[in-house]
């Protein structure tokens, strides 16, 4: 094998380091100073990113992103670590887990703590799917720095998740609309047969008072229309002919203008028809 390929030679396959190879080659070498022959895990402090950022820094990865990151303790290096970020804080789940050595499981090559990143702030913090996996040696070692290996990556949600999640916003969507548009019961209509009845009603009522208008105006009593089974012509509209017999209040002569008289002319006609029914109705009366 070529020398200058083999010097690009790193451990883990496509870059998924085992947890014994990120403790005993990277981070060990790294905090003792022992230069890498390829530089492949950047020095970046994580917490001054939202956790969506940091694949955009990694220097490779495709569904993890590793990071070697300077701890910042809060009160010295006696104190806990700091781990709050702008948009939120990782939290730690149950206890450091201990890394030993395959070949020897004796040998206690390192701690592994694992958090999840949870954004806002108490008491209503929104648990979110990134998970960390924070590497470091033991604390029995003598370290010349104080670093940790980072992994991060996101955690597969499940189908049953994503359902729970898909059926709480269609909940909250419904709620959204709900209050916009309030679903008020709408009353049911009225019945079409006694809907049609009703107006049939008012307008037999209505033509009832212009019978009696219009008898009033010619001077036929009530005795002599009963009498004499007195009806309005079948082609005599009570409405339409009282609302002719209206003449609109010209103070001009308007029979002298073309303009007028051919724009009246149609209500001329309509009263000269009028006045020949009048003539038949009092004819038939007499």
């Amino acid at each position: 094998m070529d020398e200058s390929k083999s010097e690009f030679e790193l451990p883990g396959f496509r870059f998924h380091p085992t947890e014994e190879e990120l403790l005993n080659f990277y981070l060990k070498n790294t905090i003792f100073g022992k230069i890498l022959r390829t530089d492949i895990i950047s020095f970046l402090n994580i917490y001054d990113h939202h956790p969506r950022e940091l694949p955009g820094l990694a220097k490779i990865g495709e569904r993890e992103w590793y990071f070697f990151v300077p701890r910042d303790r809060k009160h010295g290096s006696g104190g806990r670590p700091n781990r709050t970020t702008q948009n939120g804080y990782w939290k730690a789940t149950g206890s450091d887990r201990k890394i030993v050595s395959i070949s020897d499981p004796k040998k206690i090559l390192g701690l592994k703590k694992t958090l999840v990143f949870y954004e806002g702030r108490a008491p209503r913090p929104l648990k979110t799917d990134w998970i960390m996996n924070e590497y470091r040696l033991p604390d029995s070692c003598s370290l010349p720095k104080d670093i940790v290996l980072c992994k991060i990556y996101r955690k597969a949600t499940s189908l049953k998740v994503l359902e729970q999640r898909a059926a709480a916003m269609e909940e909250e969507i419904l709620k959204v609309e709900e209050y916009q548009y309030p679903l008020t019961p709408i009353p049911m209509a009225m019945d079409a047969v006694s809907f049609c009845d009703q107006i049939d009603g008012v307008f037999n009522q209505e033509n009832e008072d212009l019978e009696e208008k219009y008898f009033e105006a010619t001077g036929i009593s009530e005795e002599k229309k009963t009498s004499t089974n007195l009806v309005l012509p079948p082609n005599f509209n009570v409405e339409t002919n009282l609302a002719e017999l209206q003449v609109p209040p010209y103070s001009m002569d308007w029979t002298q203008d073309s303009f007028w008289t051919q724009l009246c002319s149609p209500w001329l006609e309509n009263l000269t028809n009028l006045a020949s029914q009048y003539a038949q109705f009092l004819n038939y009366t007499s």
